[in-house]
């Protein structure tokens, strides 16, 4: 099953938060609040997203973080790399892979592709769609795919 990981679900309820008043200065005692996440798990996260750039981080009294720019902005892809790492579906759908078998392989060109798609497809989803919840309309996401034809 691919699946993110329990802390990238927080992240992105951590950034949803941010975004939900955008300007305000969160303690992360306040967005553990907000999220009814424990702090330390909340303080891990926002550490996180600070060093990627998605978060500013204030000290001193009046400090705490703030969601860095527009929600709008700030695609799933983005959130993804900060709290996972970039999307690979396989070895080779790494930028820096080291599948032994990838000389003879047949199929990793088509993985590539699917990865390549997949990730066309958080860039084009934003962190303000995800706030907005709901299902996603079947024409809201386009996704095609065209494999190389089978040698024979």
């Amino acid at each position: 099953m691919l699946r993110m990981s329990r802390m990238t679900d927080y992240g992105t309820v951590v950034l949803a938060t941010l975004a939900g008043q955008p300007g305000k200065v969160f303690s992360a005692v306040e967005v553990a609040d907000a999220t009814q996440l424990n702090e330390p798990t909340v303080k891990k996260i926002l550490k996180t997203l600070a060093k990627a750039d998605l978060v500013d981080s204030f000290r001193g009294q009046q400090g705490g973080y703030a969601l860095k720019g527009d929600a709008e902005h700030i695609s799933a892809a983005r959130i993804l790399d900060a709290l996972e790492g970039p999307v690979a579906l396989t070895e080779c759908s790494a930028a820096e892979n080291s599948c032994q078998i990838q000389s003879y392989c047949t199929v990793g060109r088509s993985w590539q592709m699917i990865n390549r798609q997949i990730r066309i497809s958080l860039e084009d989803i934003s962190l303000a769609q995800l706030l907005q919840g709901g299902p996603v309309a079947q024409n809201d996401l386009q996704f095609s795919l065209s494999l190389p034809a089978a040698a024979g």
